[in-house]
């Protein structure tokens, strides 16, 4: 029943507007006509569909998942990084984030004085300001959701954000088990479990406490709150998914009914199979086709297909343009959940807190080797102990710290393709891993023994001033247009707030 009403409230959310002011929603009526069981899954669908649609998409880009496609256009902008605030890149996330999801959290918490209700409201909260820091570094936190007493709130650094909702779900946590109470809003998500909640809490702080420590920000005290969340070990369960869609018309996961027209868009890129390869990884088949060429797995180079050597290589006939690359498998995106916490990634953020602040590598090694069998169990897919047993990847063949780091940051940016591509763009911006390679596509497809596989490629048609990657989005236009206190436009080679390496 939940799913159904989940579902149905999906397929409602998505007809609303963008193009209004983030201080007012007009998805449910005014009053206590719609209460709060009923709200709580609007504010879940709204995170989950930034998160699973636009972002998972320009995301792919970013973490150079994907490409366009040789013989379409769409995307041309993305994989050259031809973005400003004029092309509309998130619009609809910013406003599904503070018009949606953060306005029904705060309807709610008004409305109610169940610490359990308040408490998972908390968390989403804390979750969606997430987000918008890692986009864009700042935004509108301490005067936001203030309605008409303040149309154009300030913009607050990200590192307050941060600091802010991660003291939020602290206090909210207190009261929960100063007055422990069960949920009473409907809730697709975690389904009521309290537990979870908590779990769910203590892998978000532990994700952005990392990006804190990394940031500079009061580094010695966020440390110890990290080691001390590893130590406690008081996790979610499972993977923390919007899990409501189906392979049926009208209920398919989001990106792919969006993305997936009859005209195919998106191509493996050359960085992710390459890597795959590289480590003889099973999971290549996963979401990517075999060219139909000779039946191998080819990856195009970022931002070349309207180069001279697009296709990889002059040498190819035109009419195998369309087979030259491996194709993005939809298929598989049909009825997927959408995934903001997955098992995986937890385990490897275990994994790097307890190589880098506990000086416990074997405890790193068991949580990096349950972090790749959580991904392979995910997808289905089996031989993740004989994966790990390949010198390519096995903890035992990285004999430093800086060695086992690179394997965990690979393998977590191999573990969240399909999964989170938000998350895995950010945090290859935190970690630097993958590194970017300081040859030019046209150089590696020359010689493709000087390339390290796996290592990021600047886009060869590339529209960042400064060159490089993409290491935010700009402001969107409407944060333009209706707040007069949104601050000056930025590159996308500004780095956010906790990006300093």
């Amino acid at each position: 029943m939940k799913k159904i009403l989940s579902i149905a409230l999906s397929s409602m959310l998505l007809l609303t507007a963008c193009d209004m002011d983030i201080n007012e929603n007009p998805n449910y009526p005014s009053g206590d006509v719609v209460t709060t069981d009923l709200i709580f899954p609007s504010a879940e669908n709204f995170i989950a569909d930034a998160v699973g649609d636009q972002m998972f998409n320009y995301a792919g880009f970013f973490a150079q998942y994907w490409d366009q496609y040789p013989t379409a256009n769409q995307y041309n902008d993305l994989a050259e990084l031809n973005i400003n605030e004029s092309s509309d890149l998130t619009n609809r996330c910013y406003y599904n984030l503070y018009a949606g999801a953060l306005e029904d959290l705060h309807e709610i918490m008004t409305r109610t004085s169940n610490t359990a209700d308040v408490f998972a409201c908390t968390v989403l909260r804390a979750y969606a300001f997430q987000l918008l820091v890692d986009n864009y570094s700042d935004c509108p936190y301490t005067e936001a959701l203030q309605g008409t007493a303040n149309l154009s709130p300030k913009w607050d650094s990200g590192d307050v954000v941060y600091e802010g909702v991660i003291k939020e779900m602290e206090d909210a946590a207190a009261a929960l088990e100063e007055s422990p109470a069960m949920m009473t809003v409907t809730d697709p998500l975690l389904k009521k479990n309290v537990n979870q909640w908590v779990g769910f809490a203590n892998a978000l702080k532990l994700r952005m406490l990392l990006r804190l420590i990394d940031g500079g920000i009061n580094v010695a005290e966020n440390t110890s709150k990290a080691v001390a969340l590893v130590k406690a070990n008081k996790f979610f369960s499972g993977d923390v998914m919007w899990d409501v869609y189906s392979n049926s018309d009208g209920q398919y996961n989001p990106w792919y009914a969006g993305y997936s027209s009859l005209t195919k868009n998106h191509c493996a890129a050359y960085p992710i199979i390459s890597y795959m390869k590289a480590t003889n990884d099973p999971r290549i088949s996963y979401a990517f086709a075999k060219r139909s060429l000779d039946g191998t797995y080819v990856g195009q180079f970022p931002g070349a297909k309207t180069t001279e050597y697009a296709w990889i290589g002059l040498s190819v006939p035109s009419e195998y343009k369309e087979s030259y690359v491996s194709e993005v498998d939809y298929e598989v995106a049909k009825s997927m959940p959408i995934y903001l916490y997955t098992q995986s990634e937890l385990k490897f953020l275990i994994a790097e807190v307890k190589l880098r602040f506990q000086n416990d590598a074997e405890g790193a090694k068991d949580a990096y080797n349950a972090a790749i069998a959580a991904d392979f169990a995910s997808r289905d897919i089996p031989g993740a102990s004989e994966f790990l047993a390949d010198p390519s990847v096995a903890w035992a063949s990285a004999s430093t710290q800086e060695s086992k780091l690179n394997l965990i940051y690979m393998q977590k940016w191999v573990a969240l393709f399909y999964r989170d591509h938000m998350e895995a763009w950010t945090e290859l911006r935190r970690t630097n891993v993958p590194a970017v390679s300081e040859l030019p596509g046209k150089a590696i497809y020359a010689n493709e023994d000087r390339y390290v596989p796996g290592q990021l490629i600047v886009p060869d048609v590339n529209h960042i001033n400064a060159g490089g990657v993409a290491l935010r989005v700009p402001y969107p236009s409407n944060a333009r247009i209706y707040n007069k206190n949104t601050p000056a436009a930025k590159l996308l080679s500004d780095p956010v707030f906790w990006d300093k390496k």
